[in-house]
């Protein structure tokens, strides 16, 4: 029997994410006992370190409404209203990769919110208060978690995610990849709704599609 496996690349600040969110979640409930699914972290805009300009905010707005519009998600526009704000997602990276580590089965519900919390709440994702908060909701002690995130094995772990969706050639975020054994095959790059993916899905599960017979052993996307 072959070891399959589901893994998500997102970027919890990322807006088609957010967008897939739901698509998401019906991965995970409908094959989830099959192939269980492993998040990657991109850092859509990690590191990041100037103020959001009026330009730049007029960019990202456009965005939302592409994806609200194409996905029905729900977004609050009072983020725009922020002044001095830094679009910095590896904080939020890195939390999520800390929840991975401290307490893997709480980390889908914690990486929701902090969709949540920048998209619909107008939350300050990129403060550790925030995530420590979103951590004790997950039943984390919260000076466990602050110990954890600040660490040098969790800022390099999150560097990790960062390279391997370099190196597999994801192009955007989210991209969903099948794992078969060995081989590797991407289900999708971007958004896609889950009447799209389920017929490969299904085909996949029951053994009917094969990645070695089928895919690359890399998820290069170019």
């Amino acid at each position: 029997m072959s070891d399959k496996e589901i893994i998500y690349v997102g970027d919890p600040m990322c807006s088609w994410c957010w967008g897939f969110s739901p698509v998401l979640n019906r991965i995970r409930a409908d094959y989830d006992a099959i192939a269980p699914m492993r998040v990657v972290v991109g850092g859509l805009h990690a590191f990041d370190s100037d103020p959001m300009s009026e330009d730049y905010k007029a960019t990202i707005r456009s965005h939302w409404e592409h994806v609200a519009e194409a996905t029905g998600q729900p977004f609050n526009y009072a983020f725009f209203d922020r002044q001095g704000f830094v679009l910095d997602t590896e904080p939020a990276c890195r939390a999520t990769v800390t929840v991975r580590n401290i307490k893997p089965a709480a980390v889908w519900s914690f990486y929701e919110s902090i969709h949540k919390g920048y998209y619909v709440e107008d939350t300050d994702t990129t403060v550790l208060e925030t995530f420590m908060a979103y951590a004790e909701r997950e039943n984390i002690n919260g000076d466990e978690f602050k110990a954890s995130f600040e660490s040098d094995a969790m800022r390099q772990e999150t560097l990790e995610d960062f390279s391997w969706c370099q190196q597999a050639g994801v192009t955007g975020f989210p991209t969903v990849v099948l794992r078969e054994d060995r081989h590797h095959g991407a289900l999708t790059v971007g958004y896609r709704q889950f009447d799209d993916l389920k017929p490969t899905l299904d085909a996949w599960a029951s053994g009917d599609f094969s990645l070695a017979q089928h895919a690359e052993t890399n998820v290069s996307t170019h």
